[in-house]
């Protein structure tokens, strides 16, 4: 299940490598994802004030973030989400794909 989709948000990955992908999302009002899984654990950072309307197959629920605010979700999350805002949102998502490749070797 999932929201209707008539604006979709924009993904720009700005890094993927073996360890992790870093991908920058921007929603216009109203603009969903479309129903997606996390494959690998993952952290969103928001980059402006705004609400994620967030659609779990069975509920939708609003979270209000703030600029700066960050939160953690574990790997097979299945879910679609919304721009809930009045106004356009962005947010970081850093997916960590493998951790034991981040360590520095010389």
């Amino acid at each position: 299940m999932a929201f209707e989709c008539t604006v979709p948000a924009v993904p720009t990955v700005q890094e993927d490598t073996v360890a992790i992908r870093i991908t920058r999302w921007d929603f216009p009002v109203g603009a969903v994802t479309g129903w997606h899984r996390h494959e690998w654990p993952y952290f969103v950072i928001m980059l402006v004030d705004g609400t994620l309307r967030l659609h779990d197959g069975a509920k939708v629920n609003d979270v209000p973030l703030r600029a700066g605010q960050s939160y953690m979700r574990y790997a097979g999350i299945e879910h679609d989400v919304m721009n809930g805002s009045d106004h356009p949102i962005a947010f970081i998502e850093i997916e960590v794909k493998q951790p034991g490749a981040l360590v520095k070797t010389q």
